[in-house]
């Protein structure tokens, strides 16, 4: 249920082939990353000023997950006086059995959801729909794939892989009315009116949660399209669902997050709405709702949280920054590696909560050329994250170190036992240089199709002299 139905880390190469032989798809993703890019840049103009907004975020990232077990239980002691109702989840299934039950002791049978790809990560929408309960998704580009019986393909951008036509497209073939258009502000107001209604009518919002304070009990969320103001405040019961990294400590950790956030999201200073919410609606206040339910999920995150190096997997914000500076993601899309988190940050998260045995694929999808390294706000060390994974992946876990789930899955017999004959070989010298004079002699049965290949990288060869005569040369020289 955390894989999407329709794509599979399982079936990585195939579906990046299709990706690469899509036309749109690559012209949909090149204008959206070099806009994305250029937002970025611009954002961060001052050099010394990024680098002093990335340190200070990294820094609140590593004190609050050296802090995390105790940060999560002053959080729920805290939500809880607030009138937050805090609940645990190990897993998916526990997550959605854990909303489903307040939603059914509520009788709710529709819910208005904002962007949250944690609900995504549960399979939520899905789930909900086998008990009954139809779910609607109001940020705009959620809107627009779950009307295709899509997937998102972007954490920040849901529907960056669609252009204006398709989806002009998609709201002819799904909304009644609507008169075929490649506006863009016509399409965002046929949207927000198909939208409207729906807030009123559901008996449940459901969000994410961007910042969760243990010091004051406080959820924080950023969007930029109101509709998460609107499904947490209309239903009279919001639930909110987050991975337990989410935590941070203090509430004046959160303006240098939101910032680095942002900018590196999408370029902005500071985001249309960011909403701060405390508790359910008190006596005298004339809006908010009745209850207000925290669930916090686990799911693969405490396997990288036990290691010191894998920990700083969790300092993500989820930007979306290396997404979009990558060169793997930028050509094939979200979509092509089978996971609710994609690029760069879905391949060091990802074997936590799906295991090495369906994602070891994803960790070898990536020329490591350390861009998501060079652009992320709070310094993930993304290139080797992905070294250390490759390596579990191949081997056994060192003495001391726990396994992870899938540990050793991508082994191969053949090729452990190439490596260690090629070790034998390279501490033998003798018999390393006659297999390189075996090899060159053999040259000849190569493909005639890579010999230009091979001719441009043989190393030059220097004249023939004797070591007497190179001295002398060298002392007439002095």
């Amino acid at each position: 249920m955390s894989e999407h139905a329709k794509y599979s880390p399982r079936r990585f190469h195939p579906q990046a082939e299709a990706a690469l032989a899509d036309p749109v798809l690559r012209q949909n993703f090149r204008g959206a990353m070099d806009y994305l890019r250029a937002k970025r840049r611009d954002a961060f103009a001052d050099p010394a000023e990024e680098d002093a907004v990335r340190d200070a975020a990294e820094s609140i990232r590593q004190r609050c997950l050296s802090r995390l077990p105790d940060l999560l239980v002053q959080l729920e002691a805290n939500c809880e006086r607030n009138g937050i109702r805090v609940h645990w989840a190990q897993t998916p299934d526990e997550a959605n059995a854990i909303i489903l039950g307040i939603a059914q002791q509520h009788g709710v049978s529709s819910i208005v959801k904002g962007k949250s790809m944690v609900s995504e990560e549960v399979g939520f929408n899905h789930e909900m729909a086998r008990h009954g309960i139809r779910c609607l998704e109001s940020d705009m580009g959620e809107f627009i794939v779950q009307l295709d019986g899509d997937t998102p393909s972007h954490i920040i951008m849901p529907a960056i892989h669609k252009n204006k036509q398709e989806v002009s497209d998609t709201f002819a073939h799904h909304l009644e009315g609507f008169t075929p258009t490649t506006d863009v502000d016509a399409l965002i107001q046929t949207g927000r009116r198909a939208l409207r209604e729906e807030f009123r009518r559901a008996g449940m919002g459901l969000s994410g949660v961007n910042f969760a304070v243990a010091e004051t009990g406080s959820l924080c969320l950023v969007e930029n399209e109101g509709n998460g103001r609107m499904c947490t405040t209309v239903p009279k019961v919001h639930v909110a669902i987050t991975g337990i990294e989410k935590v941070v400590e203090f509430l004046s950790d959160v303006p240098p997050l939101y910032s680095a956030l942002t900018r590196s999201a999408t370029g902005q200073a500071i985001t249309t709405y960011f909403n701060v919410i405390s508790g359910p609606r008190r006596a005298g206040e004339l809006d908010g709702p009745d209850e207000v339910h925290l669930v916090l999920l686990d799911n693969g995150r405490s396997q990288a949280y036990r290691d010191e190096e894998l920990r700083k997997t969790l300092q993500c914000i989820r930007c979306g920054a290396c997404m979009n500076h990558c060169p793997v993601y930028t050509r094939i899309g979200g979509h092509a590696y089978g996971t609710i988190y994609p690029g760069p940050i879905g391949k060091i998260i990802s074997p936590h909560l799906l295991g090495l045995e369906s994602t070891q694929d994803l960790v070898t999808a990536s020329s490591l050329c350390g861009a998501c390294g060079e652009v992320c706000p709070v310094r993930i060390p993304i290139p080797d994250m992905l070294q250390r994974l490759r390596r579990e992946a191949k081997h056994d876990a060192q003495p001391g170190h726990e396994p992870l789930a899938g540990q050793g899955a991508a082994k191969s017999r053949l090729e452990t036992l190439a490596m260690q004959g090629f070790a034998f070989a390279a501490t033998h010298p003798r018999l390393y240089h006659a297999a390189t004079n075996v090899a060159g002699r053999l040259r000849g049965l190569m493909p005639k199709h890579l010999g230009p290949w091979t001719q441009c990288r043989e190393a030059p060869q220097p004249a023939p002299q004797s070591l007497h005569a190179l001295l002398r040369q060298k002392k007439k020289e002095s």
